[in-house]
Formats: C-alpha cells, sequence, structure tokens
C-alpha cells in the first residue's frame, strides 16, 4: 500500500455511511465496555444510538485525558500571512473568485505582527496563507521561519500541501508541525466545493499527510470541515486516515480539529447541521478511540460552548486569534477568511481555563512536560 489513497479507494462511502447509521445500543455499550476500540466500535461511538450515553462518555473521556495529558491546555495562536490564493473553494473567503484587495505580509509587517502576538504571551503560533505558489512559496517561507524562529519554541503551518522534497527543505528552517484538513472525504461534493486550482485534486490533497510522512514532520494535523457532508462519514474517514498514519509513520504525533463551517464574506450555508451536543459527542468518540492523539478547539466556537467542553477531551486551543494577514496590529480591517466567534482575549481565556481549575501552557508540550 503506497499511500493512504489505495485503502481509501477500497471503502464505499454510501457504505460506511449506512453501516454507522445502523448501529445499535448494543453496539454502543459493547464500545464502551471496551478496553482498546476499533474502528467499528467508532462508527457506534458517533452514531444516533450512542446519544442517550453522552454523560458516560463525557466522564470516561474527561478520564482518559487527564491520565494522558494532565489537566493543561497548550494555548496557540494563528498568524496569518497571506490571503493570496489560486483555489475556488465555496466556503473561504479568500477564494480566488471573491474579488477583494489580497495582501501578503513584508518581514516588516511579520516582525510587528509577531510583537503583538509576543506581548500576549504566546510561545506556540500557527502560520496559515492561501495557496499561492507565486507568492507564498518554498522561499518565502523559509524566509519567514528564519524571521520568527527565534521567538516561538513551537512553528506550525497551515499552508497549500506541497512535495516531500519542499517539506524537507522548511524543516531545518523550525517547521515543527503542518496541518492539512481534506475538507471533505466525498469526493463528489469535494469537487463541487473545489472547481478551480491545485486543490481540486482531490488524491494529492489526500496524500499530503503521506508525504508529511516520508519527510518525518514532527506532528500532523489531520480534520474534516463540518458542514459539507454527513459528518459523521466524514469523522471515520478521518478516524481511518489517523490509524492508517499512526501505524505506518509512527515516529510522529498527530492533532484532530474539528472546524465547523462558519460564516465569511461568501456565504455557504451548511450542507448539514451539527449541534453543540453532536459536536461533544464527537470529541468524546475521538477520545475513547485514540487516547494518544491531541485534540484541538479553535475560536470558531462560542464563549458558553468552549467553556464547557475544555474538561472533555480537548488539549490546545487558540484565542485571540485573527483570521486575516495583518488582523493584529498591521492590517486589522484587511479580509477575514471567516467569522470568529469567541472574541475574549487570551487572558481572559486564561483566567477561564485557571478558574476550572487546569493550567494554560503557554509553550510545546514536549518542553513543558519533559
Amino acid at each position: 500500500m503506497n499511500s493512504f489513497n489505495d485503502l481509501f479507494e477500497t471503502y464505499s462511502w454510501d457504505e460506511t455511511k449506512t453501516s454507522i447509521y445502523a448501529k445499535t445500543t448494543i453496539d454502543v455499550e459493547r464500545a464502551l465496555a471496551s478496553p482498546k476500540r476499533t474502528l467499528e466500535d467508532f462508527k457506534a461511538l458517533i452514531s444516533p444510538a450512542a446519544a442517550p450515553y453522552l454523560e458516560q462518555m463525557a466522564v470516561m473521556s474527561q478520564q482518559l485525558t487527564q491520565k494522558r495529558f494532565g489537566k493543561v491546555l497548550q494555548m496557540y495562536v494563528p498568524l496569518y500571512l497571506s490571503n493570496e490564493c489560486n483555489n475556488i473553494c465555496t466556503y473561504c473567503g479568500f477564494s480566488y473568485d471573491n474579488k477583494v484587495k489580497r495582501k501578503t505580509l513584508s518581514p516588516m509587517e511579520i516582525m510587528q505582527e509577531v510583537a503583538a502576538l509576543k506581548e500576549m504571551g504566546y510561545d506556540h503560533v500557527l502560520l496559515v496563507t492561501g495557496e499561492d505558489n507565486l507568492n507564498v512559496h518554498v522561499d518565502y517561507f523559509k524566509k519567514v521561519l528564519e524571521l520568527i524562529r527565534p521567538h516561538f519554541a513551537h512553528i506550525s503551518m497551515e499552508i497549500q500541501p506541497m512535495d516531500v522534497e519542499d517539506y524537507d527543505q522548511l524543516t531545518p528552517y523550525g517547521l515543527n508541525t503542518v496541518l492539512v484538513y481534506q475538507e471533505t472525504y466525498h469526493q463528489e461534493d469535494y469537487k463541487k466545493h473545489h472547481p478551480k486550482g491545485k486543490k481540486s485534486n482531490f488524491k494529492y490533497r489526500v496524500e499530503t499527510p503521506d508525504r508529511l510522512g516520508k519527510a518525518g514532520i514532527h506532528k500532523m494535523g489531520l480534520g474534516v470541515l463540518i458542514g459539507l457532508e454527513d459528518w459523521r462519514t466524514d469523522c471515520f474517514f478521518t478516524a481511518l486516515h489517523l490509524t492508517y498514519l499512526e501505524k505506518k509513520y509512527w515516529q510522529s504525533k498527530y492533532s484532530l480539529s474539528f472546524p465547523r463551517l462558519r460564516p465569511f464574506s461568501g456565504g455557504l450555508e451548511p450542507k448539514v447541521e451539527m449541534s453543540d451536543r453532536e459536536l461533544v459527542q464527537l470529541i468524546c468518540a475521538y477520545r475513547l478511540f485514540n487516547e494518544e492523539v491531541e485534540l484541538s478547539i479553535s475560536t470558531r466556537e462560542s464563549p458558553a460552548f468552549r467553556n464547557n467542553i475544555i474538561k472533555l477531551g480537548i488539549t490546545s486551543i487558540s484565542a485571540g486569534s485573527k483570521t486575516n494577514p495583518g488582523g493584529y496590529v498591521v492590517a486589522p480591517e484587511s479580509l477575514e477568511q471567516f467569522e470568529i466567534s469567541d472574541e475574549r482575549t487570551p487572558a481572559e481565556i486564561a483566567e477561564m481555563i485557571a478558574t476550572q481549575g487546569y493550567e494554560a501552557v503557554w509553550k510545546d508540550w514536549d518542553r513543558c512536560l519533559a
């Protein structure tokens, strides 16, 4: 098996969906009682049949998370470098067909933004760009990493998928983690939402974590954009992808995110709505399925939801986020990728975490827990 796509092509979306919705309370109870949960158990835990067991799942999820990660949450913040993009994506404010002013930060502007993030207390930064190989390419990323590396203990990137050779060039400059979201594993809907640009190549996108593994990236982040398709089926394929990667690229660490579709300047309505209760179910199901994976929650979610979810499986949380290039200092009015929901400052989030008996950690897990 050369890549995840080889495994993925042995599955049927429709058959997988039917299997999930056919799960019964007996399947759920078997999954909850199992000391080592399988992908079939994960199907049961995300199925409608598991809804009445949410309280039990939440208690188990909290216990497993504290056992592995303790009572700490890692704080991180996104730094948007550019909204230049050659892709058309129906759900994104940076989409090529969205006629807005484009901006890519200069070295001086990047350092202005870095100063603002350091003032907030951050030591873990997530660099984000649109997908534009003419303006935000490997050489640009090298310069950015070289510039900011002295200021952060942990640097993550959420950028266009690249070749193994490209990742090989960036790791010596301090690149630690790469996030790449499949958006949806439903191939037909994937084509509808990505009609133009390199991102329209489903196979290249879905094989990106394989290239990251071959490049020896320390940690990979996976996820789908919840709302594009049936969330249960999409999240099963995320779990399948995670399982495959952990077996093949066991040296790497993994994190999962579960962003729900948020409004942007183009305004795509979700095809499928996911309730807060269902998102809690998904988070707990991921934790019961995999005790080691890191689970991240962003400012897409409301303050009330984030207050109540941090004890149930989450290990990292963002705060004070801006989703536009220069959003902290340089160009606060520039185009946002999407609207955030929780606008509290990092200090306010850290205080909220402390009131719940947890500790906000501003630097990398490895350094903190060594």
